[in-house]
């Protein structure tokens, strides 16, 4: 985290504050564009490495702000779970690491994909940013639909059942993708982990 301590006191005055607000409503709006009749707005803004390389590079950015496919009810509570991660991971580490912690994961996403080839949705980062929340907070518990009590630790668990499902039987830009987002979590939490194993 030395590294980390160094880039923050160089670059931390461009952090971007309350980034995962920006992210989630971008995704609301995004979404409802896309109910419009004929729209292909998905279309322009996944991450495509053949049509960035012939000058769509705002796809580089813009995947990010595609939402999962989902009901209008079931999108909200999606929404609002993002919101509710970023914006507590953020108030844990600071906008700088945040910044870090999400742009590292765009970073992995893009090369993974160019390295494999078709098509990048932000599904594997908001993954690791779950991962990341629920390392920090395994025993915060949160109201499924505002119904059901579960703690972090248990849909963590959940998310990595998805993630070794998805390395296994995936595609192999979904493989790889998986994996980044994997690595990502592990950059920040390595060492905390190998210390507790040691610890314990």
């Amino acid at each position: 985290m030395k590294r980390i301590d160094k880039l923050e006191r160089k670059f931390g005055r461009y952090a971007i504050q309350n980034l995962m607000t920006y992210i989630v409503m971008l995704n609301a709006l995004v979404y409802v564009l896309m109910m419009i009749p004929g729209s292909n707005l998905r279309s322009r803004l996944v991450l495509n490495p053949d049509l960035v390389l012939k000058g769509e590079i705002w796809r580089l950015i813009t995947y990010v702000f595609i939402p999962p496919a989902s009901s209008p009810i079931f999108i909200f509570f999606v929404l609002y779970f993002y919101y509710m991660i970023g914006s507590n991971l953020e108030a844990e580490w600071g906008s700088f690491r945040f910044n870090l912690y999400y742009l590292l994961g765009m970073i992995g996403t893009t090369i993974a994909i160019f390295i494999t080839g078709g098509e990048a949705t932000p599904v594997y980062i908001n993954l690791s940013l779950f991962l990341a929340f629920a390392h920090l907070y395994p025993d915060f518990q949160v109201l499924l639909f505002f119904i059901i009590p579960v703690r972090m630790k248990y849909l963590a668990l959940l998310n990595w059942i998805f993630i070794g499902i998805s390395i296994l039987f995936e595609p192999i830009p979904y493989k790889v993708a998986a994996i980044v987002s994997v690595l990502n979590f592990l950059l920040f939490f390595g060492p905390d982990i190998i210390d507790d194993i040691k610890f314990r």
